[in-house]
């Protein structure tokens, strides 16, 4: 078997499908933010009762990198920048989730992305900054 890379193409994620992905909708939207187009992402509107209203924290951050965002009550459209983008800082309310996000982001920039509190990424990844330096080099 090989595994070859290829371009992220936009993609839709329904209400069927979000109930097995609540926790990987933040990781589903940074990647919608670097594919090809437009995805979006409707069903979740229980993102906004989490510990904090992750939708438009998402939202939020994908601005500060320079993302097109449209809000909806239950979902998001994400136009994607291929590029990249240049890096920026992020707000994480407190939300791990979100750390961890802009982590990751910071790790698929070109200057990095400074997270406000990094002492939540370990709320449910303990050892998750190091895990991601190590991978990223």
């Amino acid at each position: 078997m090989i595994a070859r890379s290829s371009a992220l193409m936009a993609t839709e994620v329904g209400p069927d499908e979000v109930p097995s992905l609540i926790d990987e909708l933040p990781l589903f939207l940074l990647a919608a933010a670097r594919a090809q187009g437009t995805s979006r992402l409707r069903g979740a509107g229980e993102l906004r009762a989490k510990e904090s209203d992750r939708l438009q924290a998402m939202a939020e951050l994908l601005r500060a990198l320079g993302v097109e965002i449209v809000e909806h009550a239950d979902g998001l459209d994400v136009t994607g920048r291929p590029e990249g983008w240049q890096g920026g800082s992020i707000v994480s309310h407190g939300d791990h989730r979100l750390a961890n996000g802009g982590a990751i982001a910071g790790a698929a920039s070109r200057d990095g992305v400074l997270v406000d509190d990094p002492e939540c990424m370990g709320v449910s990844f303990p050892g998750f900054a190091q895990t991601l330096l190590e991978l990223s080099g």
